[in-house]
């Protein structure tokens, strides 16, 4: 048998496979971030299609943590019984479930959020939003800190096996990481050890308020890639050693920021048309410009971040590894967990297109992912569609 089809465990929960879903924003929800049914649909078909450990994505804990307009929430108790229906659909098709809890920071709209974004500092312009954000207080980061807490004691209520903190691609916890978008000159920054004070007392928060059987994983950049150094892979190995020490359960490597280097988070084709739609009108021809110098520098190679999780994996011997970023062919998966190289592998855009993906796997039916890498799913966020595969194009206005 491969060994991607090999149960493993992560805090004593037992994972039918070694296939991940990565939390993946759906944009299925009302503006209240409430469960829809089209949200328990996508994730029921995950799970009848196979994947062992579903992430669903990702979950703002604070009103102002919300970062696109229809994302799922988990800021308030009134989201707990569609939060529980989602958790028991999977779980009657054979899935474990990790909610991911996430704040936006400075990665949002004011008008998403009714108020100008925040950040651990107000330095650096936004280049996608053109704006300055307002640095966080130390009451704003005590409140963010507690409502992670009671978001993972929803997570509890809902019945969800784990939870996930978000500690990548530009939003809050990776902003305060970051050397690039921490300039604090007080005990939340100014050294790696201040940096990671946000996180730490996260997780020590998080963990407080979920049961001993729940799992606690983080999703980790290994290299921010931003214009001027951010997280590389030597503070992210830092940065796994310390979370090992705490006693994290699982740690998913990614790469990339949203905003500052927004193609290193899913790289493969740039959707210039698709993007360009979003914007207002008088931003078009200089997107068109921008976007249309990326064109060919962020082409997919197979399991994109695996040399940056070799790196990191040395500082987490004994954690599982979880490992997203262009995986599509499945002996280059069998090749990675057989070498003690990842533990599980995690994947998002393929899902989107087949979310019977293992299933087909497992049959024999194909050996390597259809996405072709298109990005127009990743498109599709600025333009508040739904998720799915639009590699056909938009749907005519």
């Amino acid at each position: 048998m491969s060994v991607m089809f090999t149960p493993s465990v992560i805090r004593g929960i037992e994972i039918r496979n070694r296939f991940v879903h990565s939390a993946t924003y759906e944009g299925l929800c009302p503006d209240d971030g409430a469960v829809s049914d089209d949200l328990v649909k996508r994730y029921v078909n995950l799970a009848k299609g196979g994947v062992g450990l579903i992430i669903p994505g990702y979950m703002n804990v604070s009103a102002d943590g919300k970062g696109l307009p229809y994302q799922t929430g988990i800021y308030k108790d009134e989201l707990v019984p569609g939060l529980k229906r989602l958790a028991d659909a999977a779980h009657e098709y054979g899935a474990k479930v990790f909610f991911q809890l996430a704040h936006a920071g400075r990665q949002t709209k004011p008008d998403i959020i009714g108020g100008k974004p925040m950040g651990p500092s107000n330095k650096r312009i936004d280049p996608n939003y053109f704006f300055w954000p307002r640095q966080m207080t130390e009451n704003d980061i005590r409140r963010v800190i507690e409502d992670f807490g009671k978001a993972a004691q929803r997570a509890a209520q809902a019945g969800a096996d784990g939870v996930q903190l978000h500690a990548a691609h530009g939003y809050l916890i990776n902003q305060f990481l970051s050397p690039f978008t921490n300039l604090r000159k007080d005990d939340w920054g100014k050294s790696a050890e201040n940096n990671f004070r946000f996180l730490k007392e996260v997780y020590q928060e998080v963990r407080l308020n979920l049961p001993e059987h729940m799992a606690l994983a983080v999703k980790l950049n290994s290299h921010d890639y931003t214009p001027k150094p951010g997280i590389t892979p030597d503070l992210a190995a830092q940065y796994a050693e310390w979370l090992t020490e705490l006693g994290i359960d699982a740690i998913e490597i990614s790469s990339g920021n949203g905003t500052w280097a927004f193609m290193t988070v899913c790289r493969g084709d740039v959707p210039v048309a698709e993007i360009r739609q979003s914007l207002p009108i008088w931003q078009r021809p200089l997107a068109n410009i921008i976007l249309g110098r990326l064109r060919g520098k962020f082409d997919v190679s197979e399991s994109y971040n695996l040399d940056l999780a070799r790196q990191v994996k040395p500082s987490m011997p004994k954690v599982p590894l979880i490992l997203v970023g262009g995986n599509r062919q499945l002996s280059s998966m069998e090749q990675t967990v057989s070498s003690g190289e990842a533990d599980f592998i995690s994947m998002s855009r393929p899902f989107i297109r087949e979310p019977f993906l293992v299933k087909r796997f497992q049959e024999g039916k194909t050996d390597q992912a259809s996405c072709t890498s298109c990005n127009r799913c990743f498109a599709a966020m600025p333009n508040d569609l739904p998720i799915r595969c639009y590699a056909q194009g938009f749907p005519a206005k």
